[in-house]
């Protein structure tokens, strides 16, 4: 089985569907290699040589540098041509793991929608992101032989909205890695030197965009008040229409005690997770939430909305749910959460990890796998 993987946002994007590219790719490898005869080649254009190529067990990298992405993604969404396979050669599955499926006459096809947060919220999304999925979206539906999505959430809102037969959509829930786990004393002190967080901090993780709702974390914040004498830490890098979300950081009254922390390296993001009294994720909307899994995983109490994908994920009694966007309520769960006593804590830690185990890489690239072959046969 060749199959060939769309890695253009693995070599792109640091967050969101590069990262799951990557970890998919991870795993996806050595299943190739311990599968006698299987191919997994990754695709990407280089136009400018500035990616960094993969070294995976058991995927072969082939980059293309005769056109810039950009001019290919054009000609696509307007005239459908040219065909996927004259740059990336032949295969016998290709995989789209960033929404859209180019133009591909030849094997299968196998495209990965996240979620359609551009249809339920478009006013949160880059205006010309949405325009690009708005074209797209209905193609790729039409050439792709099958869909995967990341959660039961997503697979019931794609088969509502795009009115696409359930049997074509497979869900594969995504995983936490196995480095994400409650970090020793040494390791959190070494991040907290790395990152200049010398006082106890609130956190959360994700793009600075509108949909994570990170205005709302300041509401929360500022309601606390003296209560609580920590920082509110925002790790993610820049997403679109920041510029509202960073005025309204700036001018709160307790701007100096909010970091934004743009660019954490993932090495040092077990510490951070484990090193904060609470994870805090209002999320409008998610197609899944690893965040607040990776929290979980690394000991970290978790207060999460209940936004798109949410309940489903983080269905356990580790996680706070309030219920509603009242940033009241939220405070005062921040504040019952950091008066538990050591031995609640410890209780709701051991849960949160158990939640946390179920969800493996290593068990997204087997379910993918299968969806490969399912094609086929």
């Amino acid at each position: 089985m060749d199959i060939c993987i769309d890695f253009q946002a693995g070599v792109t994007q640091t967050a969101g569907v590069g990262r799951y590219t990557r970890r998919l790719i991870d795993h996806l490898g050595p299943l190739a290699a311990a599968d006698g005869g299987s191919t997994v080649r990754l695709f990407y254009f280089d136009f400018r040589r500035h990616a960094q190529p993969p070294r995976i067990t058991g995927t072969v990298v082939r980059p293309s540098r005769a056109l810039p992405g950009r001019w290919m993604n054009a000609a696509w969404r307007m005239i459908s041509y040219p065909d996927f396979s004259v740059f990336a050669g032949p295969a016998d599955v290709y995989h789209f793991p960033n929404f859209t499926v180019p133009p591909v006459r030849r094997g299968r096809s196998v495209a990965t929608i996240h979620d359609i947060s551009f249809l339920r919220f478009p006013q949160f999304a880059e205006p010309r992101n949405l325009r690009h999925l708005t074209a797209m979206i209905p193609r790729s539906l039409a050439r792709a032989d099958a869909i995967i999505t990341i959660s039961h959430f997503s697979a019931t809102e794609i088969a509502d909205a795009l009115a696409i037969d359930p049997a074509r959509i497979h869900v594969t829930h995504l995983g936490v890695e196995s480095g994400f786990h409650p970090a020793d004393a040494a390791d959190v002190s070494a991040m907290r030197t790395a990152l200049g967080l010398d006082r106890p901090y609130l956190l959360t993780v994700g793009t600075l965009e509108p949909r994570k709702n990170h205005a709302f974390l300041a509401d929360v914040f500022e309601r606390l008040g003296a209560a609580y004498d920590g920082v509110l830490t925002i790790a993610g890098a820049p997403g679109w229409r920041t510029e509202s979300i960073l005025e309204r950081l700036r001018q709160s009254p307790r701007a100096a005690d909010i970091r934004i922390l743009s660019h954490v390296p993932e090495s040092l993001l077990p510490a951070l997770y484990s090193g904060a009294d609470a994870f805090l994720f209002p999320s409008f909307y998610e197609g899944f939430g690893l965040p607040p899994l990776e929290a979980l995983a690394c000991g970290t109490p978790v207060i999460s909305s209940d936004g798109g994908s949410l309940p489903e994920i983080l269905d356990t009694p580790a996680v706070v749910r309030p219920g509603t966007l009242d940033a009241g309520i939220w405070a005062a769960a921040v504040s019952d959460l950091l008066r538990e006593n050591d031995a609640r804590r410890t209780v709701r830690r051991g849960t949160g990890r158990q939640h946390a185990a179920r969800y493996r890489w290593s068990e997204t690239a087997r379910r993918t796998w299968d969806i490969y072959r399912s094609v086929l046969t």
